[in-house]
């Protein structure tokens, strides 16, 4: 699957996303190393912390259907006219799934996208530095 097609998954994703105080809906395409890609969106709730982030969702569902690895991640933001990146929180999860070399793409209603990968997006993460993540 090609970035693109990714990104276009997360889009679609984005359209389910329950978040009636923001007003900010997000998706998130996760493609697992058996090829079939995992989706979430966000979802909130009044107590903001109880919320929970598209790219968190993805991997939790991902999760749940026993896949734990995960090649390439696109998350887009359909409110916003500027790429926006994962939050601090996402960033850490995904390095868990993730290789620091894995790309990611993200993007808003505007044609901007900004095309990066994990390791740009969390550097100095310590799993890479003790050798136990390529």
């Amino acid at each position: 699957m090609d970035m693109d097609a990714l990104f276009e998954a997360a889009w679609k994703a984005a359209s389910n996303s329950y978040s009636p105080y923001s007003r900010f809906r997000v998706g998130a395409a996760l493609l697992a190393e058996d090829g079939s890609v995992i989706t979430g969106t966000n979802v909130e709730n009044r107590s903001y912390g109880l919320g929970i982030c598209a790219e968190r969702g993805a991997v939790m569902a991902g999760v749940n259907q026993g896949k734990k690895r995960f090649i390439a991640l696109a998350i887009a933001t359909p409110d916003a006219g500027y790429p926006v990146g994962p939050c601090g929180a996402c960033r850490q999860v995904l390095s868990e799934f993730m290789d620091g070399q894995a790309p990611v793409r993200f993007g808003g209603k505007g044609a901007d996208r900004v095309n990066t990968t994990i390791g740009a997006l969390l550097p100095y993460d310590s799993l890479y530095e003790l050798g136990q993540k390529s």
